[in-house]
């Protein structure tokens, strides 16, 4: 088992060649960064990264003998808005921030994980989405509290 209680600030290999092993999560799962999981190399990594930690695609865990272990958006349901102006663009954010939800800007239109009830309220807005599996991975829309 390898303990992972930091992330490497940078990584510059000593010149060895390194086999990546990716590590797919979805969005939820890159901010539990206190648990243990199991590589596809049959590695168990224990995560014990401090509380409020956010791991992103692409970031390099650790590196073991020879191998690189990264983390990498894995395919989950979003929601897939293509506003046809600026006003329905505005809207929507509008909606979707409202419901204290991350939204994804890479690629085509808005993106946000899906559910029902972000979904009915979207239909009730008369916003035409659809309904996609691909990686999301979605911008925090602030700190906010009532």
């Amino acid at each position: 088992m390898i303990r992972i209680e930091s992330l490497p600030d940078t990584f510059e290999p000593p010149g060895e060649t390194f086999e990546t092993i990716r590590l797919p999560m979805n969005a939820v799962d890159r901010t539990r960064v206190r648990r243990r999981l199991l590589a596809p190399d049959g590695v168990e990594l224990a995560l014990a990264l401090p509380t409020g930690t956010r791991l992103w695609p692409g970031q390099i865990l650790c590196s073991g003998p020879g191998k690189l272990y990264v983390v990498e958006a894995a395919p989950e349901d979003v929601l897939v808005l293509r506003p046809r102006h600026l006003r329905e663009a505005a809207f929507a954010a509008h909606l979707i921030g409202n419901m204290h939800r991350d939204i994804d800007l890479e690629g085509e239109g808005i993106a946000a994980l899906y559910d029902d009830a972000l979904a009915n309220r979207l239909t009730r807005a008369g916003l035409d989405f659809t309904r996609e599996r691909r990686p999301f991975i979605g911008s925090p829309n602030g700190e906010h509290v009532h």
